[in-house]
């Protein structure tokens, strides 16, 4: 299987990185929605050619799922991969296409991790502290903490911990298939964003927020 080469990092660009994630830190607040959302967005980077970013935002009325609006950015990648710190590789292009929306959401799914992060700082924490907006991330794999794998039947969960700490929940969406991970992001708490991924759920292992993103940066693809 192909896997790219990324070269070791500069130790004063992760100094700098670290430095910032630990100053947004200090904004993220964990706390229930205000209300119940009527529209939720999903959003998804994908990379075209290692030069190049396509970022999309689907926006979908809540609790039927309807699809609204689907717009996408195409920028240039401006930072390296570096692990820890995607936010800053893929956050910039999403705030992009984030702007084409007509109508904002009331909260937004992230394909990725909120607070489920080694400086509590995942992109969708960093992304809900950008736009001040309520952010919970649903990732396809682990990025730090210890769990005990949930039940295999779909809606079974367990806790994601790091050092003692709730870091997110570990959650089965399909029977018998992997589970995902839900942490909050901002504006945010864990049970809300549990809540929600459970409810987005519709037969795939993804929340249909994110599942949509990431079928529509595919077709977007093959406009470019």
């Amino acid at each position: 299987m192909y896997r790219p080469y990324h070269p070791p990092a500069d130790p004063m660009v992760v100094r700098d990185l670290t430095q910032q994630q630990e100053e947004m830190r200090t904004h993220v607040r964990l706390v229930p929605l205000a209300a119940e959302p009527t529209l939720i967005a999903g959003c998804d980077s994908s990379f075209p050619t290692p030069e190049t970013i396509l970022s999309v935002f689907v926006l979908l009325r809540y609790p039927s799922l309807e699809l609204v609006e689907k717009v996408y950015h195409v920028g240039p990648v401006t930072i390296p991969y570096v692990p820890g710190f995607l936010a800053f590789r893929e956050a910039p292009n999403l705030l992009k296409a984030y702007e084409k929306l007509q109508q904002k959401p009331d909260v937004i799914m992230v394909d990725g991790h909120g607070i489920a992060h080694k400086r509590r700082m995942g992109i969708a924490a960093h992304l809900g502290v950008l736009l001040d907006m309520p952010t919970f991330g649903v990732a396809k794999s682990l990025l730090t903490g210890r769990y005990e794998e949930p039940a295999p039947t779909a809606g079974s969960r367990s806790p994601l911990l790091d050092k003692g700490e709730l870091i997110g929940e570990v959650l089965r969406t399909k029977d018998k298939i992997l589970p995902v991970f839900v942490s909050p992001g901002h504006r945010c708490d864990q049970a809300t964003a549990t809540r929600l991924a459970v409810a987005c759920t519709r037969g795939y292992k993804l929340p249909e927020p994110t599942r949509l993103a990431d079928h529509w940066a595919e077709q977007f693809k093959k406009e470019l």
